[in-house]
């Protein structure tokens, strides 16, 4: 851009899958729908005086997203960011236009995307420079499960988890939501929040597992959201011992199958089951139980597994082929419960990237 001062960049995250049957919040896969901000900042001008953000919307979620600063989440976090660095605001004169692909509240990760998107945002408009690390650090804060930012940010099939604190900093990365990503007041000026709690230094881990290029994943989308607060609370405080060996072992064998080529559909199919979350969860998901149980390897070649995305109400099939037999089927079964679905076939998606405009 031709002005001294102005630049732009675009900032693209992907969807993710979370769980991954047995992996309940500690396995995410990256996929091929994204959100893309696309960011202008310019000085003050005759023509563009000094202003607040500028925030433009389209795609999913278009209707619903708040368009002011200081209430839509993504620049939320980014101020997060920036004060935590001693950046009182954002820059003058700065216009935000996000074009979104990830439906909301389906269990395809979208506030995971938003939270990344302005962690990385804060980071570019700071020009801070944060590690990978880091920026999972203050993801972390606001989204508290591993799973879904660190696919977000790394990309590929991830498993992490949370590394014990010590007791100040287990004390300082439990600070309720509300101080770190406070409720902004309509009078709320420049001055407002301007000590926000910082992020402990590595409070998330993760490993990058392999993948079998031969493998996409085919999103079965009902046309109803299901919040994740929702489907947690549907959840046991306890499980038996049974239970949790069940997944453990799941998930052990799953993480190596799904990098192994060609990929065994027996193995991996019985290692995609669930006795943790998917079993509570059927009673807000009619037709659930019958997908997975009906839609098999042995009916429908290609598929080496199925399971809830996320929270849900999406179902994942991890498959090599078959893709709209599959797909169809499981919108016969949905149909028969008065639920529309639509489905796209996915590939693996790579990280988050920050790409600057020439």
């Amino acid at each position: 851009m031709s002005q001294a001062n102005s630049r732009s960049f675009t900032i693209r995250v992907p969807a993710t899958s979370a769980n991954i049957g047995p992996g309940f919040d500690v396995v995410g896969l990256s996929l091929t729908l994204h959100l893309t901000v696309t960011v202008t900042l310019a000085p003050p001008s005759a023509s563009d005086p000094a202003r607040p953000p500028r925030i433009s919307y389209s795609g999913e979620g278009a209707d619903e997203v708040p368009l002011d600063a200081y209430k839509n989440l993504t620049t939320r976090v980014a101020l997060y960011v920036l004060r935590c660095h001693g950046i009182s605001k954002f820059p003058g004169n700065l216009t935000i236009h996000c074009a979104n692909e990830i439906p909301f509240g389906r269990g395809l990760g979208s506030s995971g995307a938003a939270v990344i998107a302005g962690v990385l945002l804060g980071s570019e408009l700071g020009q801070l420079n944060l590690s990978v690390e880091r920026m999972l650090d203050f993801a972390l804060m606001v989204e508290r499960h591993p799973d879904n930012v660190t696919a977000a940010l790394v990309g590929g099939f991830v498993g992490s988890y949370l590394r014990e604190l010590d007791a100040a900093a287990t004390e300082a990365a439990s600070v309720p939501l509300s101080e770190v990503l406070p409720e902004y007041p309509p009078d709320a000026g420049e001055e407002w929040g301007m000590d926000p709690p910082q992020p402990p230094l590595g409070i998330g881990h993760y490993v990058r597992f392999g993948w079998s290029q031969s493998i996409k994943a085919l999103a079965i989308i009902p046309r109803f959201e299901l919040s994740t607060a929702k489907a947690r609370s549907v959840l046991p405080q306890e499980y038996s011992r049974k239970d949790l060996v069940f997944n453990l072992q799941r998930l052990a064998v799953l993480t190596t199958a799904l990098a192994r080529t060609p990929p065994d559909p027996e193995l991996i199919y019985e290692a995609m089951k669930d006795r943790v979350h998917q079993p509570y969860r059927k009673t807000l998901i009619p037709g659930l139980p019958e997908v997975t149980n009906n839609i098999t390897p042995a009916t429908h070649p290609g598929l080496l597994g199925i399971c809830l995305s996320g929270a849900g109400p999406t179902i994942l099939a991890l498959a090599t082929g078959g893709f709209e037999a599959i797909a169809e089927d499981a919108r016969a079964i949905f149909q028969t419960h008065g639920i529309e679905v639509d489905w796209k076939i996915l590939e693996i998606a790579g990280g988050s990237v920050v790409e600057p405009h020439p």
